[in-house]
């Protein structure tokens, strides 16, 4: 008799085993009901009727995916090879069970071609310098076909992009003939502006004679400071405007005429007579 009691009651909980399922909070469960689909449960505690019921658990965590090393060809026909990291989560756990098989190898699949077709579309220059622009086309294509299967695409970040020596080579000779041009140009444009300034003072100081006074005076207070061994006897600029002016009067032709062409007059008319 006890036999005959005890062989129910370990069906029972047997039964009741593979009928109750658990789901945390972050996982839910796709029920089918002979094949069809009934609905979406959890979390928490799910009933399933064995043998009638299937139940197909997917999670709704963020998952972090390691995209693959991929050759690129750039616009200006460079090759290097690019890898990425994608981050994405299932926000509709119906489709991503009903619209795609396996929807993580899937979404794999088309980040790599994404990758590829997005890169190939710039020059070696734009995928090293805007990566965060490049990351965000990237993003929005993913996320758009994507989208059908229940997925939402969080970020996609470029890992690396490696290339050959003699590209690095290139890029290096690139880099430093831009730092020379740019030295160059800081330079031409700090000639320019301490021309112009040096004008404007010439300027001042040619209306203003005081002013050219006391920079002569600056100048001998310097040279002063310093050891050196010529002696600078200051002259006065007074004296020197006075040498300018003598200098001016005689080199000025002079409009009385000469004794010697007097004389010479007076003996053309001498022989006249």
């Amino acid at each position: 008799m006890m036999l005959s009691y005890l062989v129910p009651a370990v069906l029972v909980l047997l039964l009741l085993a593979a009928s109750i399922r658990i789901l945390p909070e972050y996982k839910r469960g796709v029920v089918f009901f002979l094949g069809r689909f009934q609905s979406v449960k959890g979390p928490g505690l799910v009933i399933i009727i064995p043998a009638i019921q299937k139940m197909q658990v997917v999670d709704l965590r963020v998952i972090t995916m390691d995209v693959p090393e991929q050759d690129v060809i750039s616009q200006d026909n460079v090759t290097v090879k690019v890898n990425a990291v994608l981050y994405f989560r299932v926000v509709d756990p119906e489709k991503a069970i009903i619209q795609v098989e396996h929807f993580v190898n899937a979404t794999s699949q088309l980040a790599q071609t994404t990758l590829r077709s997005v890169l190939g579309k710039h020059d070696l220059d734009e995928m090293l310098s805007e990566r965060d622009k490049l990351n965000d086309d990237i993003q929005e294509i993913i996320d758009a076909s994507a989208e059908g299967w229940g997925i939402k695409v969080a970020n996609v970040e470029i890992k690396h992009v490696d290339l050959d020596e003699s590209m690095i080579r290139a890029i290096a000779r690139q880099a430093e003939a831009e730092r020379e041009r740019r030295a160059k140009v800081i330079h031409a444009e700090g000639e320019l502006q301490a021309s112009k300034k040096l004008v404007e003072a010439a300027n001042i100081m040619s209306e203003n004679p005081a002013a050219l006074q006391l920079r002569y005076l600056q100048t001998m207070n310097d040279m002063s400071n310093k050891n050196a061994s010529t002696i600078v006897v200051p002259l006065p600029i007074d004296i020197m405007e006075a040498f300018q002016k003598v200098k001016g009067s005689v080199a000025k032709p002079s409009s009385r005429p000469s004794p010697a062409a007097d004389d010479a007059s007076d003996d053309n008319d001498d022989g006249r007579k």
